[in-house]
């Protein structure tokens, strides 16, 4: 599954355009926001936007994208 799809969060919408292997670029109401890759099952990671190195904090709203991300695939 290649396809951009959108998601739901809270009356947001995000628009997820895969990018590679777990990696996924991420707009929010239309406007570029950030890049987020899988961790594990239940963690996902922000990447820095200039370095596409990942931010090893635990950022709730990357997380709670990330498992709609997973869920939708799943569909």
């Amino acid at each position: 599954m290649n396809d951009p799809f959108d998601i739901e969060i809270n009356g947001i919408t995000y628009s997820i355009f895969p990018e590679g292997e777990d990696i996924y670029a991420v707009f929010k109401e239309g406007e570029d926001y950030l890049r987020i890759q899988k961790d594990t099952e239940s963690h996902w990671l922000k990447l820095d936007p200039e370095t596409e190195m990942p931010f090893f904090d635990n950022d709730e709203e990357v997380n709670t994208i990330g498992r709609e991300i997973a869920a939708y695939k799943e569909e």
